[in-house]
């Protein structure tokens, strides 16, 4: 059986606007004087949205040796906003590179970005969207390109900072830049995706035009707490950041497959999807729906595809795995499918409704869904990947089963769904 689909003719142009506001007032060492030239920072802190936390930025400095650290610099910290962002003055040029760094104290608070709710340890679980408190080890670092003024602080740019410190020149340039990439290559982002502001989770229905990138990384930054959830070894958000923090800043590297000590890239993976399909139950928004269902299945493939890398049997750790190239996959000849499965291809759309032809590179994978009744397709499977042309849906119990299947593209839009097809089990 063959499926030709056709996406909807609009085409979601998204962004993501940040609000900056912040009333805190700096010291003498952030105000210079009008003649001298002075470079404005701002970004904002999302594990999720960070309100009223202290953050500070410093210049990174080259010694004689090439070694780069920041310039440090007594100043009053800033603190964030109700909806995490903060802004900045450094003396000088927009030239080089900026670390920022935040801190929590008292009067920090955090939004919950888990649902239905976040857990810590020694306190009643707080329900989604309301706010937390946060330790005093809470710490999140980012670093950026001063020509570009906006630096971001989440639980990936605080990974990404960690890994550059394994540089032989510390926190160069190079270095950062490299560590982003990796980074995203890790958690299977777009390329760049670091630098998106990630959104509030707990209000996306008011947020139409965020883009799917934007989503997949503020899912990404909430499945560091949805594992104190699911594991009684992480009591904090700050003990999960710490584990792998700690595994970056020792091997450069996360474990694939975990073990009693350290937590797997797989698990956080696990965590995004999970939070994304849970996420599809808080809004009432189609077009949010649609680039969540995107994100979930970016996730499965990213999960699909850690565990299939062949891992070094002693180390069990991944770094920068190829995320470009997808799986290696075996399809069952006709004659091989098991008795309760049903082998399902399809042929990807070249265009869309409106006849605009539609690229390969525009196609984020595809959804089947399948169920006992032509009228209640209640069972899905994602697939994250474009390339991919077939399925084998195994473990069907007797009796006629109905199935159908779906486009998604990158920018969060899904098609209507193909014909019904059936096989009778």
């Amino acid at each position: 059986m063959q499926w030709l689909l056709m996406l909807p003719a609009a085409v979601l142009l998204s962004g993501c606007g940040l609000d900056i506001t912040n009333d805190a007032t700096t010291t003498e060492a952030q105000s210079p004087s009008v003649t001298e030239p002075t470079v404005h920072i701002a970004g904002a802190a999302v594990k999720g949205v960070i309100q009223q936390g202290l953050v500070v930025a410093n210049r990174l400095i080259a010694d004689n040796q090439g070694n780069y650290a920041p310039q440090r610099q007594a100043a009053k910290p800033v603190r964030t906003a109700e909806d995490g962002s903060y802004e900045w003055q450094l003396r000088g040029k927009a030239e080089g590179w900026a670390l920022v760094e935040l801190s929590a104290d008292s009067s920090t608070r955090m939004i919950c970005d888990v649902v239905p709710q976040c857990d810590q340890a020694g306190s009643a679980p707080v329900a989604f969207g309301q706010p937390m408190a946060l330790d005093s080890d809470f710490r999140l670092r980012g670093a950026g390109d001063l020509s570009m003024e906006t630096v971001n602080l989440t639980p990936l740019t605080h990974l990404a900072v960690a890994l550059a410190e394994r540089s032989g020149n510390g926190l160069s340039p190079g270095a950062l830049a490299g560590a982003y990439t990796t980074v995203e290559e890790w958690f299977g982002l777009p390329a760049g995706a670091l630098r998106l502001t990630p959104p509030d989770l707990s209000r996306l229905d008011a947020m139409t035009s965020v883009s799917a990138d934007a989503i997949q990384v503020a899912i990404a930054n909430a499945a560091f707490l949805a594992l104190v959830n699911s594991d009684t070894r992480w009591s904090s958000i700050s003990d999960v950041l710490n584990n792998l923090t700690a595994q970056v800043s020792a091997a450069g590297q996360i474990s694939v497959v975990g073990d009693a000590t350290n937590i797997a890239l797989a698990d956080v993976v696990s965590a995004a999807a999970l939070q994304a399909s849970e996420l599809q139950a808080t809004t009432d928004s189609s077009i949010i729906s649609q680039k969540l269902a995107v994100v979930e299945s970016r996730n499965v493939q990213r999960f699909k595809t850690i565990a299939d890398v062949n891992t070094d049997s002693t180390t069990g750790t991944v770094g920068a795995i190829e995320t470009t190239q997808p799986p290696v996959t075996e399809t069952a000849p006709a004659e091989t499918i098991p008795a309760d499965a049903a082998l399902l291809s399809w042929t990807a759309p070249l265009t869309r409704e409106n006849g605009d032809s539609l690229a390969m590179g525009e196609i984020a994978g595809f959804e089947v869904v399948y169920g006992a009744s032509a009228d209640t397709l209640d069972q899905s499977i994602a697939i994250g990947d474009a390339s991919v042309d077939q399925l084998l849906v195994d473990g069907l119990t007797q009796g006629t089963w109905y199935f159908a299947i779906r486009t998604l593209d990158t920018a969060g839009n899904r098609s209507r769904l193909s014909e019904v097809v059936y096989k009778q089990i």
